[in-house]
């Protein structure tokens, strides 16, 4: 629908100047400008609503009677502005101290070369990012943590977050380990080969619960409670094993003997707690997340 009112807002502190001191050099004082610039703005303000608000006396200007009806109306725009204005001021003030993110440790290096942090701090200088690294999930309802990025479905229906991309995981063996003992050509054909365990907090990951299903004769000859234990076993040469592909992908002396495991695949979330979501410091660290998403798919799945 077509606006027939168009005009500047600014104009209306103009005219507030002009109400309250009476006469338009007076104004032009009070605002910082040249008195020219008070009638320009003035009239274009008349002419942007179609109606005359001030007119020319002997000792200056005043409203005109229209002007006098509207003139209330005005103020509280100026009042609803200086309300704004004291507002962004607070929240600028909000915008310090430190925001604890959670995340698997594999993954804190990868998301710093991704200057997605460097450009979060220039943008809010006032505002620091501190990793919080850990297998487990953290408990963010507790206070353990203000942010996480995570892999898997949300079990805890107290957290909000958005979905920022898939995460996928493929077998992996060392090429040392291809020379001496071969490659499987199949999930069932891992029975075979030595096999790279979970252990610790790490028994409760997907991946723990889905090797014994998959192969219910898995020799395990290591156990890890952490992924970079079992990024370093595979590494050396111990045994095959389950790895995200960001991991696996990125070692020179790794292979991906069996393609992507569909049953392992699950989704990275950013999480937070909804009434954290709401404060000024974790919105802006969120929001700028968001905005720079291409960034951390770019750390979480390469």
């Amino acid at each position: 629908m077509h606006n027939e009112v168009m005009f500047d807002w600014s104009d209306l502190r103009h005219l507030i100047a002009v109400s309250r001191f009476g006469s338009t050099l007076a104004a032009a004082k009070a605002l910082g400008v040249n008195q020219s610039t008070v009638h320009r703005r003035l009239g274009e303000l008349e002419s942007g609503i179609g109606l005359t608000l001030v007119k020319r006396h002997p000792s200056g200007y005043r409203l005109s009677e229209l002007g006098e009806t509207l003139i209330d109306y005005v103020l509280a725009v100026e009042t609803a502005v200086g309300a704004l204005e004291r507002q962004v001021q607070a929240l600028k003030h909000d915008l310090k101290g430190v925001i604890r993110l959670t995340c698997p440790e594999p993954t804190v290096s990868r998301i710093a070369a991704t200057g997605l942090l460097d450009r979060f701090h220039q943008r809010y200088p006032g505002l620091a990012v501190e990793f919080i690294t850990s297998d487990r999930y953290l408990d963010i309802a507790k206070g353990e943590a203000d942010v996480a990025f995570r892999s898997g479905e949300p079990v805890d229906d107290s957290l909000v977050g958005r979905k920022i991309c898939d995460s996928i995981w493929a077998i992996y063996a060392s090429k040392s380990y291809i020379q001496q003992h071969g490659r499987p050509g199949s999930i069932l054909e891992l029975a075979d080969h030595s096999l790279i365990g979970f252990d610790g907090i790490m028994q409760n990951h997907r991946v723990a619960k889905w090797l014994p299903q998959a192969v219910p004769n898995a020799h395990i000859v290591n156990r890890n409670n952490s992924m970079l234990g079992t990024l370093s076993a595979v590494k050396a040469g111990i045994g095959v094993a389950p790895l995200p592909t960001t991991l696996g992908d990125a070692e020179e002396t790794l292979v991906q003997v069996l393609p992507p495991v569909e049953e392992l695949t699950r989704s990275w979330y950013l999480l937070s707690h909804p009434d954290l979501r709401k404060t000024p410091r974790i919105a802006a660290f969120v929001d700028h997340v968001l905005e720079d998403a291409p960034a951390l798919k770019t750390a979480l799945i390469g």
